[in-house]
């Protein structure tokens, strides 16, 4: 199915343009000559792909359709037809690495493949570049001493010119060409599994350009290079039959869809718009429609940017709502395609292939912003907006380790995007990854503002995905912890185990904070990894520290933040009430040494669990980042905050605490 798609794509977009034996590739330089074979200069083609933009030039061919170039490799690969490198048109390499030797075989092979089609098909073209190559010498002079041939780059393309016309787009040219290149066919063959039709000759599948991952010269997406991978007595791909109109057609739609700057059939100086994702370094998801309308169109084209998490201008406004886990009104149903690979050497890895519809992807994108949404703890850069959704380079950058070469598997990329497109539970491997990063990289602080900028939008983008794979876990019913639905910001009716030792956290944190300031290891730098995982041996300790915390943060000169440190406080008490925390009196010594630091009867964890599930461990992460942003919320926030939860604890509200306290506490500062 997914090799029908593509060759179906390729027939809808016309990416053929009715010349079969012709393909879209960039020609950067065009050899003028004169009738009679004489050299008269070098036209260049290029064109500045920056030229709109303060970056460094960047040049590029100008897109034409050129006889087919199959793939090559080996030693003494064979010349293209009419069009190719110089060092095949002139034997000569700009880099001068290669022999002279190899140059001049190289560049008499290419001149054999014209005398053939001077031999079959004289015409005047063919007549003045055979007569170029009989005075190949005096006109290589010549082209090296053109003044533009310090310009001459690595692997661009060379093309002959006779009065203005190319001349591998004469008639003459295309007719030789496909007979050179046709193709048999009768009763008796293999059957294409494409097209049904039968054939005779199995060819090896195109080489598809652009596959992160992959070799620069391409890679296949059907391949046998293999005797295991062979049965029946058939060899290579005749194990997997598809003609070569077939295979052809399903290679150029998939140049098409890796390709951003695809040249549109009926305008080459167009592009057609970007149908691709990029999720990791050798990972791409592509994505298309069965039939093309204007609304199929204008979805798939902010598809991308949807994705990516971009800027709101970068999507037009009646789509921007799925952002906000609104899907956009779609009146034409339509099929839609997803195919997610990777390169590897020389073959496509397929990670992935989905079929549905354009309005479920539409409904399943409205969801999965819906559930990555998240209380954000990381300001915005001055002059720029606060992106919609995290965006999805940040999601996946914080599953990898920081500073590793290793990106994150893409079996998470593939198993990421398929639910974003489908609607399925996320990956247990993102959860896993995500608790693995937040216990790394807890207090990360950077060692400088960039750093610590880029650590906390990690901290964020993790959050995102803990709350995501969480609730659709808990939907699902694939959840092993009873737990409700995690809110966008803090909940003070979730009665979690989990969930409130994260808050937990969170206020002893900012309590020792009040104390003490600024200090080299604070209560999550040092304790965090291991009070999500084995809480009670940990808390044990940070209560009994808390009290210490309280005491000097209460008995500050500083008016905010003794009224600041009460309220911790009582925060801390009822989170711990929560817990059904029991009270056990220690023992006092009878002659004591030294003044204890702390009362006699000291509260002591025995409702705290022992250990965390995995679940669990998520959503304390999830609490202590949701307490975290509460503690700091500004005034409007947080009113806001507080008609959500009109039921919560007291402590929680300040117009109830109001109502049983004389002296209300002071806005939390930092």
């Amino acid at each position: 199915m997914i090799l029908q798609a593509l060759a179906q794509l390729a027939k809808t977009e016309n990416l053929l343009a009715d010349e079969p034996d012709y393909e879209f590739r960039r020609v950067a330089w065009g050899i003028s000559i004169s009738a009679t074979g004489k050299f008269q200069k070098l036209v260049s083609y290029r064109i500045d792909r920056n030229a709109n933009n303060n970056r460094k030039a960047s040049y590029v061919g100008k897109w034409s359709l050129v006889p087919r170039q199959p793939g090559r490799s080996g030693k003494s690969p064979p010349p293209y037809f009419l069009i190719d490198t110089s060092e095949y048109v002139l034997g000569i390499d700009a880099t001068e690495k290669r022999k002279n030797e190899e140059l001049q075989e190289r560049c008499a092979e290419f001149a054999a493949r014209i005398q053939d089609w001077n031999e079959r098909d004289g015409n005047k073209f063919s007549a003045a570049i055979m007569q170029f190559y009989n005075r190949l010498d005096s006109n290589r002079e010549r082209v090296l001493s053109d003044s533009s041939y310090s310009l001459l780059e690595k692997g661009e393309l060379f093309g002959f010119v006779l009065r203005g016309e190319w001349a591998h787009r004469t008639d003459s040219s295309k007719r030789h060409y496909a007979e050179i290149r046709s193709e048999t066919e009768g009763d008796d063959g293999f059957q294409c599994l494409v097209t049904g039709s039968v054939f005779s000759t199995v060819n090896l599948f195109p080489q598809i350009k652009r596959v992160p991952g992959a070799r620069q010269g391409g890679a296949g997406l059907v391949s046998f290079n293999n005797n295991t991978l062979e049965s029946h007595g058939l060899d290579r791909n005749e194990n997997a039959p598809i003609s070569r109109a077939a295979s052809e057609a399903c290679a150029v739609a998939m140049t098409r869809l890796l390709d951003g700057e695809f040249p549109n059939p009926k305008n080459w100086d167009d592009v057609l718009a970007q149908r691709s994702v990029k999720l990791g370094e050798d990972t791409v998801v592509c994505f298309w429609t069965r039939n093309k309308d204007k609304e199929s169109e204008s979805t798939l084209n902010a598809l991308g940017s949807l994705i990516h998490g971009e800027n709101e201008a970068s999507v037009e406004k009646n789509l921007q709502s799925i952002w906000y886990g609104r899907p956009a009104k779609l009146n034409k149903p339509n099929d839609f395609y997803a195919l997610t690979i990777s390169g590897a050497q020389g073959r496509v890895v397929i990670r992935d292939w989905l079929e549905t519809t354009l309005d479920k992807v539409n409904e399943n994108l409205a969801q999965h912003f819906a559930d990555l949404a998240i209380c954000r703890n990381t300001q915005p850069k001055n002059g720029t907006a606060e992106s919609p959704t995290v965006p999805m380079n940040w999601l996946l950058k914080s599953l990898a380790a920081e500073g590793r070469s290793d990106p994150v598997p893409p079996t998470v990329e593939s198993g990421f995007i398929r639910s974003a497109f489908h609607g399925r539970p996320y990956p247990l491997q993102m959860l896993q990854r995500a608790l693995v990063r937040s216990r790394t990289e807890a207090g990360d602080r950077g060692k400088n503002k960039k750093e610590l900028w880029a650590a906390s939008m990690r901290r964020d983008a993790r959050a995102a995905v803990l709350r995501a794979v969480l609730n659709r876990r808990k939907r699902r019913q694939l959840n092993f912890t009873d737990y409700p639905e995690v809110k966008i910001d803090m909940n003070p009716e979730s009665r979690n185990t989990g969930y409130a030792l994260g808050m937990l956290i969170a206020v002893l944190e900012q309590l020792q904070r009040l104390a003490l300031d600024d200090v080299n290891a604070s209560v999550v730098d040092r304790y965090f990894s291991a009070a999500s995982a084995s809480p009670k041996s940990v808390f044990v300790r940070l209560l009994k520290n808390s009290l210490h915390h309280y005491r000097k943060a209460s008995k500050s000169d500083k008016k905010n933040i003794r009224s600041s440190a009460r309220y911790m406080e009582r925060v801390k008490d009822e989170i711990l009430s929560w817990l059904k925390v029991e009270t056990q009196a220690a023992e006092e010594p009878a002659k004591p040494k030294k003044p204890l630091p702390y009362p006699a009867s000291m509260m002591t964890p025995f409702g705290i669990p022992s250990s965390l599930s995995l679940e669990d461990q998520g959503l304390f992460v999830l609490g202590y980042h949701q307490m975290r942003h509460w503690i700091f919320m500004k005034k409007e926030p947080r009113a806001e905050w507080e008609k959500q939860y009109p039921k919560a604890p007291a402590v929680f509200l300040r117009k109830k605490q109001n109502e049983i306290e004389t002296e209300e506490p002071e806005a939390v500062t930092t």
